[in-house]
């Protein structure tokens, strides 16, 4: 498959509670959680060097149409709701279309 769609965050956690981010933002692949779907072709947590309460997502879906589909279900709500608590500011996005790179499974 081919990601047609992707976009990238930026989340800024409460100071110290970068840690407790992270664990929840890789909750997303677990089976059943929008990062597992069949829809979802890249999904990675980094988090910056210098600061570790900074964290990055990418994600690469298959399509618009599917990465919202996906995130309008309770489980993504589920874990959106608990991420808001966890921040300092807004997170900060951006949205792209790929035109060719790698990704591996």
């Amino acid at each position: 498959m081919i990601a047609h769609y992707g976009f990238s965050a930026t989340l800024t956690a409460r100071p110290g509670m970068g840690d407790q981010l992270v664990e929840l933002l890789l909750t997303g692949l677990n089976e059943g959680n929008p990062g597992a779907s069949e829809y979802c072709l890249v999904y990675l947590v980094s988090r910056s060097a210098s600061d570790p309460d900074v964290i990055h997502v990418a994600e690469g879906w298959t399509s618009e149409e599917d990465h919202h589909r996906v995130f309008a279900g309770k489980t993504a709500q589920t874990i959106v709701a608990q991420i808001d608590p966890l921040l300092a500011k807004d997170s900060e996005y951006t949205d792209y279309v790929p035109v060719r790179g790698k990704y591996a499974l």
